[in-house]
């Protein structure tokens, strides 16, 4: 029979399992991450993992969006906070390149590298995949809301084609270092210009 834990020490494993997650996925990468190592860096039975999660890749993937909802409430925050009477296109396209940057530079967010989110993502039942593309398209609402954005333009495509943005992130190489950062800039501006 598994040990009840107090709703204090249900918080205290929840939180020791994200912080001892988030090292290992940054250390280790999904694939090469175990439940055992996590248990054991938090110094619990590997049954009451299981109290907690139902498999390894839902904790990675919660630990995931955390950082990720970190990040965006720094680009709402610089969003609502720019000078609607300056260049609108200009500050949107450097805040939401900063935002990619951010997220490259990202211990957690680094380390997923394609073939990394797909060992994930095809380990996720379909209602957690099809939850997390609402918040996205819940976000890319939220910030339309505070910009002079297009009459008919449709969020759920530009959510999924900053997703895009976000996935040649990964392939930072293939594009090619030296051309990288403007490459993202060209791709950003020509979306914000479709926006505003």
């Amino acid at each position: 029979m598994p040990k009840s834990y107090s709703e204090q020490e249900k918080e205290y494993i929840r939180k020791r399992l994200k912080e001892e997650a988030a090292k290992c996925l940054a250390r280790f990468g999904v694939r090469r991450t175990t439940v055992d190592e996590i248990v054991q860096r938090v110094n619990i039975p590997k049954g009451t993992f299981y109290l907690f999660y139902k498999s390894k890749e839902l904790l990675l993937f919660e630990v995931i969006l955390e950082e990720h909802e970190m990040i965006e409430q720094k680009v709402y925050q610089a969003i609502s906070e720019m000078k609607q009477d300056g260049d609108v296109a200009e500050q949107l396209t450097k805040i939401v390149f900063d935002f990619f940057v951010l997220a490259s530079k990202s211990p957690i967010l680094k380390m997923i590298t394609s073939s990394e989110v797909e060992v994930l993502t095809r380990k996720l039942p379909p209602e957690v995949l099809e939850r997390h593309v609402k918040h996205d398209s819940f976000a890319v609402e939220k910030v339309f809301s505070v910009l002079p954005v297009k009459e008919g333009v449709d969020k759920d495509i530009f959510s999924a084609a900053f997703r895009a943005i976000y996935f040649s992130t990964l392939h930072e190489e293939e594009i090619g270092e030296k051309y990288f950062e403007n490459v993202l800039l060209l791709l950003i501006r020509g979306l914000v210009n479709q926006i505003l």
